[in-house]
């Protein structure tokens, strides 16, 4: 396989579960790019949240993040953005105010404000660590609408499976938007956003790819979640997590080992360099 460009998530996939990147992720990582091959991870974090956890990364790997809204260098520099207009995240908001406790809204900006809520609840379970971690980032709004005075980069909601669920029922094919899902089961947690329609894990990895002047056929894509489909669908190489979604492991894709065994790096090896011949 000729693969020069390596896409990779980050939560389930690069991370071990402690919220980690295995050592020997980052050392494949770092053979990749020594031959030649492009490495950008593809996440549905925003950047600040994204590159905390890739600084230890070597500075040519570049983020794609908020499920392709902002692609960025590690450095910062904006490489590409795709926000969505106010006035359609203002009917987001209207089709969702049901759901108004478990909604925000992300913008472009790292300091305070760079999400804005109205009335979610932080002491959630889910919820009181990030809010304990990014606090600095996190302003409020009343009603939520009265933040949207410029682009945001998506709407977010956030909580049980089964809401989440029902909120991606109500907002499914509202013209003007993508919706993604990204779902643990077995915390019952489970995460909607809202993004303009390019702004995709998809459409940006085509993208970069076209950036690159690299076919599908070149690209390998690493992912574990319903988030990660379309950039799945759209390389040449597809591979998933042994702690996949089972809407991805049945597909018939290339199965790596899981987050906590360095799956990343046995499939680099394997699929990319040609260079690991032990378990998958």
């Amino acid at each position: 396989m000729d693969v020069r460009l390596i896409a990779i998530d980050i939560d389930g996939t690069l991370l071990g579960s402690r919220g980690r990147i295995p050592e020997e992720n980052i050392s494949a990582i770092g053979e990749a790019l020594a031959a030649g091959i492009a490495i950008v991870l593809v996440t549905g974090r925003s950047f600040p949240f994204a590159r905390a956890v890739a600084g230890g990364l070597p500075s040519s790997v570049t983020l794609i993040v908020s499920n392709g809204a902002i692609e960025r260098a590690l450095d910062g520099r904006t490489i590409a953005r795709r926000l969505l207009p106010r006035e359609t995240a203002a009917r987001v908001l209207a089709r969702t105010a049901r759901f108004r406790h478990d909604s925000a809204i992300l913008f472009d900006r790292e300091a305070e404000g760079h999400v804005v809520a109205e009335s979610m609840d932080w002491e959630h379970p889910h919820r009181r660590g990030y809010w304990e971690r990014h606090r600095h980032f996190i302003g409020h709004a009343a009603p939520l609408e009265a933040a949207l005075t410029e682009d945001p980069i998506q709407v977010m909601f956030n909580g049980d499976v089964a809401t989440m669920r029902d909120v991606f029922a109500e907002i499914d094919g509202l013209d003007g938007v993508f919706v993604s899902r990204t779902e643990y089961e077995s915390r019952d947690f489970s995460l909607v956003d809202v993004t303009a329609p390019e702004a995709t894990k998809g459409h940006a990895l085509a993208w970069r790819a076209s950036q690159l002047g690299l076919e599908p056929a070149q690209v390998m894509a690493i992912g574990d979640n319903l988030n990660d489909l379309e950039m799945l669908q759209y390389a040449g190489v597809p591979v998933v997590m042994a702690n996949a979604v089972a809407a991805l492991r049945d597909r018939g894709w290339y199965e790596t080992a899981a987050n906590d065994d360095a799956g990343v790096a046995r499939a680099i090896r394997r699929l990319a360099l040609g260079s690991d011949s032990g378990p998958a």
